[in-house]
């Protein structure tokens, strides 16, 4: 559709609306800066812990990766905790603490993995 049929099909209360009008008004876009738009971000680290920590768990016997998986999971578990977003609200504060026990999980798991493989060296 066109910028020119789109204002052919303005209603009579696109009309009546006071203040500026802009083509983006008709499509329903809205500002980048939108607050909610900024707190579904800040609520992806809890989900991103989770994710690594469940990674690094389950990579533990590659040497090396499930342990940097793992410290990058607990690092963005504790980032996620602190931010006010997250503190706020009960579930991603849980889902925070559990990329955290997940990171340190991974951390033991990997260690445990790693100290035989390092015996051998």
């Amino acid at each position: 559709m066109c910028k020119s049929s789109r204002l052919v099909n303005r209603t009579k209360e696109d009309h009546d609306r006071p203040g500026p009008r802009s083509s983006r008004d008709d499509r329903g876009v809205r500002s980048s800066v939108d607050s909610n738009e900024i707190a579904k971000n800040g609520l992806r680290l809890p989900a991103v812990s989770i994710s690594l920590g469940a990674l690094s768990i389950a990579s533990f016997w590659v040497i090396g990766l499930g342990f940097v998986l793992a410290v990058a999971a607990a690092v963005c578990g504790a980032v996620a905790t602190s931010r006010s977003a997250v503190a706020d609200d009960e579930a991603p504060s849980l889902r925070a603490l559990l990329g955290v026990v997940a990171g340190a999980a991974g951390i033991t798991v990997s260690a445990i993995a790693l100290f035989p493989m390092l015996a051998q060296l």
